[in-house]
């Protein structure tokens, strides 16, 4: 392997300082250690083979011992009192090593959805369980149609008596199943609402998804006249709008986490394996590989960071940004994570190596909130193309 090629993916493999303040450094180096000692490969297998899917034990260690479940919530609900930027670069941590916690779910999805409600007794009610780590929450957006916008939401809110109930159902529903809370996107007379239920609420039905992806549970959830909370006012569509945008840039910047320890993976194969007598690194077509991966995690990695910084921007210039970012570093992932099986070769392929653990979170991942084609669409809107 190239010496230029060695040393870029060297320093690939520490936390890049370029584009983050030595806080944000300091943040991402404690989260990285963290894991590295509480999430092992082995760890997050196990956690994979449990019933709920979540690693509640460190996701409390997490929120508890560094305040991280709650980054960009202010302090008064018991928060860290960050930015976006803190979240994204906690995201990115977490997609390289996998760990099965909360994260999207609570600390992106839920919070934002509560913060942007401007509803401060709901925020009282909920945020400092899901800063502390002693609740998880779940966001029920998409219906089966499996849209990701929630314009043509079909789910419907009732108020009868001064109370609300739900009807309808929803589906992937990220840690929907284990979810201590759900809130839910519905239509109003008014237009689209966001509710409260708890997870053992009457009438509601939640059945675990069998997904390719079991670092990440995904949930069908069910409303028979299930009583709700009503979280802010009706005519929740810019709201809504907003929370799918915050979900695509962490989704983003997770994948470009994923896409660099991939790359870490091969390089590192690359230069121990030997064929012919030399080390496989050595051939012109693994070094092309390995090249053509580090250009895809680093062009991702520039679209994340505008993203990150975008998502308090306007409307369009957010929308745009986070578009951007979701179809590039999605994209990015699911090309390294391919890359990296082939760098392997057979060993790849076993069902005991990491490499495909990567390879389906990259897929899992790449139609999450929705694929690139659809994010390229919308791209091409923005800019009345």
């Amino acid at each position: 392997m190239t010496t230029e090629l060695v040393a870029a993916t060297s320093a690939n493999a520490e936390v890049d300082t370029l584009l983050l303040t030595e806080e944000q450094s300091y943040l991402a180096t404690t989260i990285r250690e963290l894991l590295a000692e509480r999430s092992p490969e082995t760890r997050v297998r196990d956690v994979m083979d449990s019933s709920e899917g979540i690693d509640r034990p460190l996701w409390r260690t997490m929120a508890q011992e560094l305040g991280v479940a709650g980054l960009s919530v202010p302090e008064e609900f018991g928060g860290g009192g960050a930015s976006f930027v803190e979240v994204a670069v906690l995201c990115e941590e977490l997609g390289r090593s996998l760990a099965a916690v909360p994260l999207l779910s609570t600390a992106v999805l839920a919070q934002t959805l509560l913060l942007d409600s401007a509803d401060e007794q709901a925020q009282a009610r909920w945020l400092p369980d899901l800063c502390s780590g002693a609740s998880i929450a779940g966001v029920a957006l998409t219906e089966p149609d499996g849209a990701w916008h929630a314009a043509d939401s079909t789910t419907q809110a009732v108020l009868s008596g001064g109370r609300w109930t739900l009807s309808g159902r929803k589906t992937y529903v990220v840690d929907g199943a284990a979810a201590d809370v759900v809130f839910v996107v519905a239509r109003t007379g008014d237009g689209l609402a966001t509710f409260a239920v708890p997870g053992d609420a009457p009438g509601l039905t939640r059945t675990a998804l069998p997904t390719m992806d079991q670092t990440r549970r995904l949930a069908d959830l069910t409303f028979d006249s299930v009583p709700a909370e009503l979280v802010g006012e009706p005519g929740a569509q810019e709201r809504v709008a907003k929370l799918v945008d915050v979900a695509a840039v962490a989704l983003a910047a997770e994948s470009v986490g994923g896409a660099d320890r991939v790359l870490e993976m091969a390089v590192e194969y690359a230069k121990v394996r030997v064929q012919f007598g030399r080390p496989i690194g050595s051939f012109q077509a693994i070094k092309h590989k390995c090249a053509d991966m580090l250009l895809q995690v680093e062009t991702a990695r520039s679209a994340v960071a505008y993203a990150r910084k975008c998502v308090e921007a306007d409307e369009r210039d957010r929308a745009l940004a986070a578009s951007t970012a979701k179809s590039r570093a999605c994209d990015a992932f699911a090309f390294c994570a391919a890359e990296n099986i082939q760098v392997h070769g057979g060993i790849g392929f076993t069902w005991e190596h990491p490499a495909h653990l990567y390879f389906k979170r990259a897929r899992s991942s790449s139609v999450l909130f929705g694929d690139s084609y659809q994010h390229r669409e919308r791209i091409g809107d923005l800019l009345n193309l």
